[in-house]
């Protein structure tokens, strides 16, 4: 893949020539928006909310609405007014424990690749953020905004992740939650037990966007002028009810014991004739590239 940006690291007195590339692949399906009656494409037009009328861009300006109705009207030179100096440097501000982040300041990850005549000083800071087993805290201009940025190592790459600021995240305080008197002991001893039964190691490949299979299933077959009949998801007799959270805890590690899956079971597909399902079913989906960080919870980057 193309580099994104080029520049370097800063830190200290040592400057890392780098490329940054991207580290993730948006796998997502594409549509257009057409016109029931030919499928013709339908264009987004811009229209005032009073009357309807379309407006031309030329016309058009940025506002900030600071109350209902009333807006701040901000022009070019404001803008860069307010920009930062721009640079290509990533100055690496601090070093801190990877384990003291919480995981939802971190957004998209990008590779740094090694500059030309930049592979010793890459290695020399990649092995020290290694051996410190620490994140170093920066801030990037890209695409004329201003991110935190964090830099960590994956394997022999440097991973830069762009991060969110302090007030893009939303207090825990802001909601309520239930408190650990409420679990009680028998429960809290049977749940552990469950979670230990699915316990393992993470395997990213192992789960897949159903959704998206099933998308891909129907196009194929309609572009090709045929029909395929994909079966409706098992819904959960019983779903709603209010059910013993301890009757459920030993039903769920009575079905792991006997090898049964707690799951519902996998849609499948079929068709009238079968043939058609058959040949319509392949369909190539992209991995998601992800550098998954070795100490974040509950999180792949």
């Amino acid at each position: 893949m193309p580099a994104i940006w080029k520049g370097s690291i800063s830190f200290g007195l040592v400057n890392v020539p780098v490329e940054l590339r991207a580290a993730v692949n948006a796998d997502h399906i594409s549509f257009r928006l057409l016109h029931a009656e030919d499928n013709t494409p339908v264009k987004y037009d811009r229209v005032r909310e009073d009357d309807g009328e379309s407006v031309e861009w030329g016309e058009v300006v940025k506002g900030y609405e600071y109350a209902k109705g009333k807006f701040v009207v901000l022009t070019k030179e404001d803008f860069k007014a307010a920009a930062v100096e721009q640079s290509q440097t990533i100055e690496i501000l601090d070093f801190v424990p990877e384990e003291e982040i919480d995981p939802r300041y971190f957004d998209t990850p990008y590779f740094l690749v090694a500059g030309k005549g930049g592979d010793k000083t890459y290695a020399l800071l990649r092995e020290a953020i290694r051996e410190t087993n620490m994140i170093g805290i920066g801030k990037i201009i890209l695409r004329q905004s201003q991110h935190l940025a964090g830099l960590r190592v994956e394997g022999n790459a440097l991973v830069l992740e762009l991060m969110r600021f302090a007030n893009d995240i939303v207090p825990t305080t802001e909601y309520t939650f239930p408190g650990a008197k409420e679990v009680r002991p028998a429960e809290l001893k049977m749940a552990v037990q469950l979670v230990k039964s699915l316990s393992g190691a993470f395997e990213p490949e192992k789960y897949t966007d159903e959704y998206r299979e099933n998308l891909m299933r129907i196009i194929q077959a309609k572009s090709k002028g045929k029909k395929i009949d994909l079966e409706p998801p098992t819904i959960e007799k019983g779903r709603g009810k209010v059910l013993d959270l301890m009757e459920r805890l030993q039903q769920s590690l009575a079905q792991r014991k006997s090898g049964k899956s707690t799951k519902p079971a996998a849609r499948t597909t079929t068709d009238a004739p079968r043939k058609v399902a058959k040949k319509t079913t392949k369909t190539t989906t992209k991995k998601t590239a992800r550098a998954p960080s070795n100490n974040r919870r509950a999180r792949a980057s």
